[in-house]
């Protein structure tokens, strides 16, 4: 990760520097020191260039004296927007613009509102990510060259230490995104498991269960999706008990986030098209996030108890891979007709969801997956889907999306389109049709929640870019994490 660091210096002696400010409020001080710092150089350029601070824009000032290799203009956009994602996409466009041209550069904060300006360091950190590690080589005018930031802020104590938390949250994210971004012959079910093992240094309490322990628990629909690989599946339990001694009922009872941890998707007999399979590698961006977040709840050390879940397996093909028309029992006890081996991470979820429903009594679930190709026809990868029982929840959901910029559309979920999975020979299908994919697919999981307020996240247009954004490179996006994070903070302090 970027290193960060803080500093109530008001300008650099020289090298790299960049400054953001807002449109429509007085240049911050450190504008003016480094415009005087430059003979007005600054002022000639906004001037030259008719840049007005927009949010996210930037300016490029080559060689402006004063010691200056260059000092890239900002633009905060307006004072009034001026929030955390404003703030981060800021930074981020900052980092982007200067990745590949320096080893280290420093940002003047102060034209930040002061409760904002550790958000500084976040957008940078997230924009500078790079998973790169299997690169043996790289053109040298292509390859990433920033290494540390220094923040410049009049109050760096009071930056430095909200950043002990935030930076416990960036942590999260790009733990997900490296997570995502692994190939799929490097991070099989096994080699998941040892990435989880990992929270453990952070207080995480870590309960693994193998294939023998869940056919044990009844996990027919999620040994039904494994049973055509030879990496064996595993169930993994993730919990944080970070709620104060003493806080009563709403302490014992836990938050619950499931992930859906696919690591390959063939498809199985249903075998998905040549074109983009090797996508499917990303199929366990569900598990990521849920990872991801446990990490970042336990570093920021989180008042609150939290159980995390992931079911980990591949859906691949083979002599013994599960056939469209078979029937499985979930851990549930229901029973479902498989119609498409490819609708395979609603089965791994359906036992999951049961079993921490049943075994936990949480306050709530929300559960994260990359489940339908429907969710993306429907938003795009603009949104996630947002499914649930529960309206106060999804509205909490959705704020914390909007302000994190990890956004989310609610989708209906009424009673008729349960009519769509009945089945002749089992209690329901796993699969209700093209119409409504993604909802008939919602819906399925709702028989597995028993009541129990959830919310189910299909995020299968947003755990992978293929553009990057200010403050997400290409590729993994560690969707959900800094979502839930906002969430479990604005909402569950406990």
């Amino acid at each position: 990760m970027l290193q960060t660091a803080f500093s109530s210096a008001a300008l650099p002696a020289g090298g790299v520097l960049a400054l953001l400010a807002a449109e429509d409020a007085p240049r911050p001080a450190s504008f003016a020191a480094a415009d005087d710092a430059t003979g007005g150089a600054l002022t000639r350029a906004v001037q030259a260039a008719s840049f007005t601070f927009a949010g996210g824009r930037t300016c490029m000032v080559l060689a402006p004296g004063g010691g200056f290799d260059r000092i890239l203009l900002v633009g905060l956009g307006k004072l009034a927007e001026c929030g955390v994602r404003a703030v981060e996409t800021a930074a981020g466009a900052a980092v982007t613009a200067l990745g590949k041209l320096t080893d280290a550069a420093a940002i003047a904060a102060d034209g930040v509102p002061a409760a904002l300006q550790a958000h500084v360091a976040a957008g940078a950190a997230l924009a500078a990510y790079r998973f790169d590690r299997y690169h043996t080589r790289q053109a040298e005018d292509a390859a990433w060259r920033l290494a540390g930031v220094t923040v410049l802020t009049p109050d760096a104590d009071r930056a430095a230490a909200a950043w002990r938390d935030l930076s416990a949250v960036v942590r999260g994210v790009c733990l997900a995104r490296d997570l995502v971004g692994e190939p799929a012959n490097l991070l099989r079910p096994p080699a998941f498991v040892e990435r989880i093992e990992a929270l453990r240094d952070l207080g995480v309490e870590i309960e693994i269960l193998d294939r023998a322990a869940m056919a044990e628990l009844g996990f027919g629909a999620l040994l039904g999706v494994a049973q055509g690989s030879d990496a064996p599946p595993f169930t993994v339990i993730m919990r944080w008990n970070g709620a104060p001694a003493g806080t009563g009922a709403a302490g014992t009872a836990p938050l619950a986030f499931v992930g859906k941890g696919v690591t390959f998707d063939s498809g199985g007999i249903s075998i998905k098209p040549a074109a983009g399979m090797e996508e499917m590698k990303t199929d366990m961006a569900g598990a990521a996030a849920v990872v991801g977040l446990m990490a970042a709840l336990a570093g920021r050390k989180a008042p609150v108890d939290v159980v995390g879940a992931v079911g980990l397996v591949e859906n691949m093909l083979s002599g013994n891979a599960q056939r469209p028309g078979d029937v499985v029992r979930t851990c549930s006890g229901q029973t479902v007709e498989v119609i498409n081996t490819d609708a395979e991470g609603r089965l791994v979820l359906a036992d999951v969801l049961w079993y921490v429903q049943d075994r936990f009594k949480p306050r709530l679930m929300v559960d994260l997956a990359t489940l339908t190709g429907a969710i993306v026809v429907s938003l795009g990868h603009e949104r996630a889907g947002l499914f649930s029982n529960d309206d106060d929840l999804a509205r909490q959901l959705f704020a914390a999306g909007e302000e994190t910029g990890e956004k989310l559309w609610r989708m209906p979920i009424s009673e008729p389109y349960r009519d769509e999975l009945r089945s002749e020979v089992a209690d329901f299908k796993n699969v209700g049709g093209r119409p409504a994919g993604s909802i008939t697919a919602a819906k399925f999981l709702e028989h597995f929640v028993n009541n129990v307020s959830w919310a189910h996240l299909d995020i299968a247009g947003t755990a992978w870019a293929k553009k990057a954004a200010p403050c997400t490179p290409k590729g993994a996006t560690g969707f959900g994490v800094r979502l839930l994070d906002r969430f479990v903070r604005d909402h569950h302090p406990d």
